[in-house]
């Protein structure tokens, strides 16, 4: 199977629509803000999410990233990695 670079803009119209649907859940009162995402690499695809504090990225909602990520893409079946990296001013 053969995948190609998704565009910035579009990634970012499904991360954002899932993130409305259902809003990262809260840590210590803070709450987890991703404000862009880029794909990285094709094989496995990569994506890395530029995000207040990567410590507040809770393993169940990746999960749920990489499942609206799969639906909207039609990577089913195939690993994904997402990396949550601290966005620099």
């Amino acid at each position: 199977m053969k995948f190609t670079i998704i565009q910035t803009n579009v990634l970012n119209e499904v991360i954002l629509d899932a993130q409305m649907m259902t809003p990262p859940p809260t840590h210590n009162g803070k709450r987890l803000r991703i404000y862009y995402a880029s794909q990285v690499s094709v094989a496995p695809p990569t994506f890395v999410l530029f995000v207040n504090d990567p410590e507040l990225l809770h393993f169940s909602y990746k999960r749920f990233l990489e499942n609206k990520l799969r639906e909207a893409f039609n990577f089913t079946g195939t690993t994904l990695r997402i990396i949550a990296r601290e966005r620099q001013n």
